[in-house]
């Protein structure tokens, strides 16, 4: 039984899910073929190839591939864009747009960039996280 329960991502006590020799999740992939509506919460890296509708709120980084569509209020870690989003997107540390991406609507990230062929239309803005302050004594 312990021998299945780790194949299937689970440590020997099954109390959740590890992946090989008890590392952390693998990523988890939207594939091409796929078309969801919902909401996605988790932890890890997530790679986006279908079709999403909904909300995003992930501990890790998002990456949507170059033939995806993704409309959705995305919040997490880090956003890497190659397909078309719609949609409002905070990120703690970065929002970046490839070549191949599109972008509609709003981000709120401490760092943004967009390469040249990308295309961004909304606001956008860099907010950098707040340095506490050093006081002299």
């Amino acid at each position: 039984m312990n021998r299945l329960l780790t194949f299937f991502g689970f440590g020997h006590n099954g109390s959740g899910p590890t992946g090989p020799a008890g590392t952390a999740p693998s990523a988890t992939t939207i594939g091409s073929g796929l078309a969801i509506k919902g909401e996605l919460r988790g932890e890890g890296p997530l790679t986006v190839y279908g079709q999403f509708e909904g909300d995003i709120v992930l501990d890790g980084t998002l990456h949507v591939g170059p033939e995806a569509r993704v409309d959705a209020n995305i919040t997490a870690h880090a956003i890497v864009i190659a397909g078309i989003v719609r949609g409002n997107l905070s990120a703690d540390t970065r929002v970046e747009i490839l070549a191949t991406g599109a972008l509609t609507g709003t981000v709120k990230s401490g760092s943004f960039t967009a390469a040249d062929g990308a295309s961004v239309k909304g606001e956008i803005w860099v907010e950098r996280a707040a340095r506490p302050e050093v006081r002299a004594g």
